[in-house]
This record gives C-alpha cells, sequence and structure tokens, in this order.
C-alpha cells in the first residue's frame, strides 16, 4: 500500500557515510548536514592536508563539526576520520574503523575528490594521471564494493551515490586528467548498479555543475553569467537537497543513473541579457 504522507525524520535510525567533508563551503558539509537533519546517523571523512595544498586553505574542522552536530535529532550521532584515498589500502582500513565504531553503514556518498595537479595535452604526466585515478576513482568504487560486502539487503535498500563532473556535457580546459577520472564513474554506474540490485542496493551518479565551493570569484562569473538562466552559480545546498533525496526510501525506483543538477547551466548558450 502507498503511503502519500512523509516522515519528518525519514533517516532516523540510520547510518549514512559521506567522503570529503572537509570545509564549511563544500558540498560534503552540505550533504553531511542535511541528512542529519533528517534523522540520520553521520560518518564523515576528511583529508585536511589536500585543502592545505589548494588556494583556499584548510577549515576549522572543529567548527566544521560543530556544524553537523547542530543538525543532529536526539539518539543519533557523527563520527569522523580522516583518510589519505591515495592509498590503495586506505578505503578497506576506513571502512573497517567504521565497522568496529559505528556498525552498519545504510549509504554511501562518495564525495571526495583530488583537484588541482591537472593540465592540458602537452602538459600531462603518468604520476598526474594515477594520483586523480587513484584518489577519484579507484578509491571511490573500492569503497561501493566494500559498502555492497558488509550491507544487509533485507534491512532495506542501500544506497550508494558517485559524483561526477558533467564532462559529456562540455569540455574542461586544463582539466584532462581530473575529467577522466570523474568520467569513469559516469560510464561504470549504470554497470555496478545492474550488479548490485541483487544484492538491494542502488547506485547512482550526481553531476552538480557548477557549484560555488570557495573557488568562483567575479572574474569567472562575468564570463560565464549569460550561461546561468538564474543569475547565480550553484550553491552547495543545491546538489546536496538532490543527493539527500535520493537517499531517501522515496527515490529507490531510481538506479543506474547519472543526474545533472545544474540549474539549467547552459555551456553553449548566448543569454538574453
Amino acid at each position: 500500500m502507498t503511503h502519500l504522507s512523509r516522515e519528518q525524520y525519514p533517516f532516523k535510525g540510520k547510518v549514512i557515510f559521506v567522503t570529503g567533508v572537509s570545509r564549511r563551503q563544500g558540498i560534503g558539509y552540505a550533504i553531511a548536514r542535511q541528512i542529519a537533519a533528517w534523522g540520520a546517523s553521520v560518518v564523515v571523512h576528511h583529508y585536511q592536508p589536500h585543502d592545505k595544498e589548494q588556494s583556499w586553505g584548510a577549515d576549522d574542522l572543529y567548527k566544521v563539526l560543530q556544524g553537523i552536530e547542530l543538525e543532529l535529532i536526539e539518539g543519533a550521532f557523527l563520527y569522523d576520520l580522516s583518510g589519505d584515498f591515495s592509498k590503495p589500502e586506505e578505503p578497506k582500513k576506513v571502512m573497517d574503523e567504521i565497522a568496529r565504531n559505528c556498525g552498519h553503514i545504510d549509504a554511501l556518498v562518495c564525495n571526495h575528490a583530488l583537484s588541482g595537479s591537472d593540465g592540458a595535452m602537452g602538459e600531462l604526466t603518468a604520476e598526474m594521471l594515477d594520483k586523480h585515478w587513484a584518489i577519484n576513482t579507484r578509491s571511490s568504487i573500492l569503497l561501493a564494493q566494500l559498502f555492497a560486502s558488509q550491507y544487509d539487503s533485507e534491512i532495506g535498500r542501500g544506497k550508494i551515490i558517485f559524483m561526477t563532473s558533467g564532462q559529456r556535457l562540455g569540455p574542461m580546459p586544463g582539466e584532462i586528467v581530473y575529467a577522466a577520472s570523474k568520467g569513469a564513474l559516469a560510464d561504470i554506474t549504470m554497470t555496478i548498479s545492474d550488479q548490485l540490485a541483487d544484492d538491494n542496493i542502488t547506485v547512482n551518479t550526481i553531476n552538480p555543475g557548477p557549484v560555488d565551493t570557495g573557488y568562483l570569484n567575479d572574474d569567472m562569473w562575468k564570463v560565464v553569467e549569460s550561461k546561468f538562466p538564474y543569475g547565480r552559480f550553484g550553491q552547495p545546498e543545491d546538489p546536496a537537497q538532490l543527493i539527500t533525496w535520493l537517499l531517501t526510501e522515496e527515490a529507490s525506483w531510481i538506479t543506474g543513473q547519472v543526474i545533472n543538477t545544474e540549474g539549467g547551466f547552459g555551456r553553449w548558450r548566448s543569454g538574453s541579457k
């Protein structure tokens, strides 16, 4: 029988693991706060050495965790851990630690990514290619495999979310390595979802489009303003809301999809202003 009313806390009693949660301007932080507000116990992964290498720098991790804790409902918990996904053994170490301290995981969101260390044709090295593959692609697939191995299909439908970057919708100048590593996740979504459907797990991939996570500036906006019909860049909460809904039972009929949430961003749009 279909229930038309909605639960106030659809994730109550569930544990959701989100990777790449280290900055209050980031998508991972927005996801973690939203799922906490909807009742989940939240496990977050971070790796601050990566942020320290970027122009935006590292955030105050205490304030990041505090912001998530403020959204937790009674009885829910927050657990955080660090992990360097460039190491092949790290996904298993991370998942083993979560199993020891948090028990069963109901959903996995692979939000982490390596930024920078990229280039155009003529600038690429094998090291650059291998590093992006290891962090963005290999670790996400291994995490999904480990999640599936611990998932109990009898308790409900499990959820896996990958993140891609819209590389099929237009060029990404100077980001060949990043586009390749993220494109692999999009192209493997259908194959993984087909296999894991037998384990009662859905698998979907989200392209959040250009989101203002601290790297965008006024000069960049002037270049692309005409391509955004709603007059702004995406905000972290925009993809976070879609991802949060995909983690609910309401979205249990959706699997094997690559979904773009870009606010109508038209790469070839001339604009009407």
